[in-house]
């Protein structure tokens, strides 16, 4: 990778906020499906950057059945996370829960389970009947939680996302898009908790009474595909066949939706091989790192060190074609110097990553070290800082 060295001698200004280059707002990589794919709603994406690969109707809103629940366990999460409730806590089960029918796990009315047992079941065995008492337990009715559900998801930009319940059965007004089931899924990163559940294969449910319940993973691409650790499948006459699955290899997480498939079988085989295309195809690169050393000093005036190295405030981190990082370079626009003191962090100046000719980052280029006024001027100043301050307070 090229790195352009550019100085400049006015004062910077403020630096233009952060975002993704070739990231989900800027359209596909490649046009089209890369292969034939039955499936009418799909799209591959990468989380960190938000870069989608490939799509095909990615915004067509469809219904999703049990997929709905990515959101059901996102929220749950939250609430731990922010100790408004805990894995241990005893949660009751109302008979409109135990009702639910569907993907169950045949909860007791009237009885309590452990919170960590119920969201177990629903990531791995798709419980209706235990989403139902999670939303009951953390919002008084599963209507209240389902507008929480709706509100969450206008605070992470899903526009094309209503919901009418927690579990995804059939209901009219309930709909998603590929799109927003991507999106959606990737905040389940953030919660290591999901996780420890997700890649369980087969697990129990004990009930009262020494009645036990077997669960099996119905993301079968968790027992079948190395790397595939989780997300969410779904299914009803409506919505046909869906899956949001995830896996990492090397480092690279992908998601692939498949929504509307005719066959079961369907939705695995080519969520499976759209995480393959991917991970043969594509890989991270970080042109720039965190603290990364400029190989470049400012000059500093009146300073007890003449120069002050200059080193990378932030990261940068984009997916690429494998081969193609030599398309990328930097160019690093520095002050002509400055004048001391100078804190560590303080702006120097700016790096931009450019793709060809293009910018596509611009990443602020900060002080790697302090540098203080020399001894007898320093002591001067703090001599005369400490006068004022003493003066202002009589």
């Amino acid at each position: 990778m090229k790195k352009i060295l550019v100085f400049s001698a006015c004062v910077l200004m403020a630096l233009v906020a952060p975002c993704a280059a070739l990231a989900d707002s800027e359209g596909p990589m490649e046009a089209g499906t890369p292969f034939t794919l039955s499936s009418p709603s799909v799209i591959l994406m990468e989380p960190t950057t938000g870069s989608v690969i490939f799509e095909k109707n990615a915004d067509e809103r469809r219904p999703v059945a049990s997929v709905t629940k990515v959101m059901t366990i996102l929220l749950t999460l939250e609430a731990i996370d922010a100790g408004r409730v805990g894995i241990g806590d005893s949660v009751p089960v109302s008979a409109h829960a135990s009702g639910m029918g569907g993907s169950q796990v045949f909860l007791d009315a009237n009885q309590s389970y452990k919170l960590g047992d119920l969201l177990k079941s629903v990531i791995i065995a798709s419980a209706n009947d235990s989403a139902v008492a999670l939303a009951e337990y953390m919002d008084g009715a599963e209507e209240a939680f389902v507008r929480r559900m709706n509100a969450r998801a206008q605070e992470l930009g899903l526009m094309d996302t209503h919901y009418v319940n927690c579990t995804g059965l059939p209901a009219q007004g309930h709909y998603t898009t590929a799109r927003d089931v991507a999106h959606l899924s990737a905040q389940l990163d953030a919660h290591p908790l999901y996780y420890e559940f997700s890649a369980i294969w087969m697990d129990e449910i004990r009930h009262k009474g020494g009645r036990v319940t077997q669960m099996t993973n119905t993301n079968r691409l968790i027992r079948f595909y190395e790397g595939c650790d989780g997300y969410k499948t779904g299914s009803t006459n409506e919505a046909r066949y869906c899956i949001s699955a995830t896996a990492k290899k090397n480092g690279l997480r992908l998601i692939a939706v498949v929504l509307g498939t005719n066959a079961g079988q369907t939705r695995f085989d080519e969520a499976r091989a759209m995480l393959e295309y991917g991970f043969a195809g594509y890989q991270l690169f970080s042109p720039v790192r965190e603290g990364d050393s400029l190989n470049m000093a400012v000059p500093v005036r009146m300073g007890g060190s003449d120069l002050v190295s200059a080193v990378s405030a932030d990261g940068y981190e984009l997916l690429v074609r494998k081969g193609d990082q030599g398309r990328f370079s930097l160019e690093i626009a520095l002050r002509e110097s400055v004048t001391a003191p100078v804190r560590k962090g303080d702006m120097l100046g700016e790096i931009r990553v450019k793709e060809g000719e293009k910018v596509i980052k611009t990443i602020p280029a900060v002080a790697g070290e302090t540098v203080e006024l020399p001894g007898i001027l320093n002591a001067l100043v703090r001599i005369r800082d400490r006068f004022m301050l003493g003066g202002k307070a009589r």
